[in-house]
């Protein structure tokens, strides 16, 4: 799996960069087999964060019957059009389809018009269309109960992503606070500080929090489209990821507090001063009598001046 997190010298190892490269893969390609975790990463120990890719497993992935060719056949993704061509279907069928839930997306990007296009494993849409318990689907009139989920505007597709991307990020994370951070990412920031009240842990957390998919540079009206997309809206959607952050956000807790501020030590606040105790005076319980009495009396008068 894509989170294996056990590290190897760097010399045994290559960056991402370099290992699609070295596979003769399309830098596209080698994400999308990262994503499927059909190319597994170890974290980067040098400290930058990132992953890299052992030389054992570009071995292996060369070693594979039909490499390159029938691995970049596993990871190929298409649009809507080629999609509807593979099934055999209409663009509008498959469009039904994918709103529907019935084929789900591996990818979006957003063209020049920010309008969103959504991708689809091509291997997936041959599987899909195999199937004999499908056929009904790709034939004939669309059955009622499905025709009135669409009349009420039901499209799958953005939290179909979604559910595969957080299956890719949970690969990746090495800790109960990325993990945590993995579930954050999907929810809204007024979700996550009513589950995480304290703001301390809130502060944490953030730094966890992976990213939304780049699209645009980071303000734009296409950055803030793909993170609307990234962010969950359907209630039970959310209601789960608030269930699984409260749970991940325990385990954070026990396996490393999140850190707080020492106490700040103010110079100018008051010393308190010492309260002194006297040393109690013992009392004369017996006065003695005789000459030897008035003497230790006399003693102890003060003296006259």
């Amino acid at each position: 799996m894509s989170g294996n997190t056990v590290t190897q010298p760097r010399s045994l190892t290559c960056a991402l960069s370099r290992a699609a490269r070295e596979l003769g893969l399309k830098r596209g390609e080698f994400d999308l087999a990262v994503h499927l975790g059909r190319i597994r990463t170890v974290p980067d120990e040098g400290g930058g964060g990132g992953r890299r890719v052992e030389r054992a497993e570009i071995d292996r992935l060369r070693s594979a019957e039909g490499f390159p060719e029938a691995f970049r056949e596993g990871v190929k993704a298409v649009g809507t059009t080629e999609g509807a061509e593979i099934m055999n279907v209409s663009v509008t069928r498959f469009t039904r389809l994918a709103r529907l839930g019935l084929v789900m997306p591996v990818n979006f990007y957003l063209n020049r018009y920010r309008a969103v296009v959504w991708l689809y494993l091509a291997e997936e849409l041959l599987e899909f269309a195999a199937d004999e318990k499908n056929a009904a689907l790709l034939t004939g009139r669309t059955p009622e109960v499905l025709r009135s989920q669409l009349g009420t505007g039901l499209d799958l597709r953005p939290r179909n992503w979604r559910g595969r991307h957080l299956g890719f990020l949970l690969r990746q994370a090495q800790d109960p606070w990325e993990r945590a951070g993995v579930f954050a990412a999907f929810l809204d920031p007024a979700h996550i500080a009513d589950v995480v009240k304290d703001p301390y842990e809130r502060s944490h957390l953030n730094g966890f929090r992976p990213a939304p998919p780049a699209h645009g540079t980071p303000g734009s009206p296409s950055a803030h489209l793909a993170e609307k997309i990234t962010t969950a809206d359907d209630l039970d959607e959310i209601g789960w990821l608030r269930s699984d952050l409260a749970r991940s956000l325990e385990e954070a807790r026990a396996y490393r507090p999140a850190p707080r501020p020492a106490p700040r030590h103010d110079p100018n606040a008051p010393t308190a001063t010492p309260t002194l105790t006297p040393t109690p005076v013992p009392e004369v319980l017996e006065r003695p009598c005789g000459l030897l009495g008035r003497l230790r009396r006399r003693s102890l008068r003060p003296a006259e001046l």
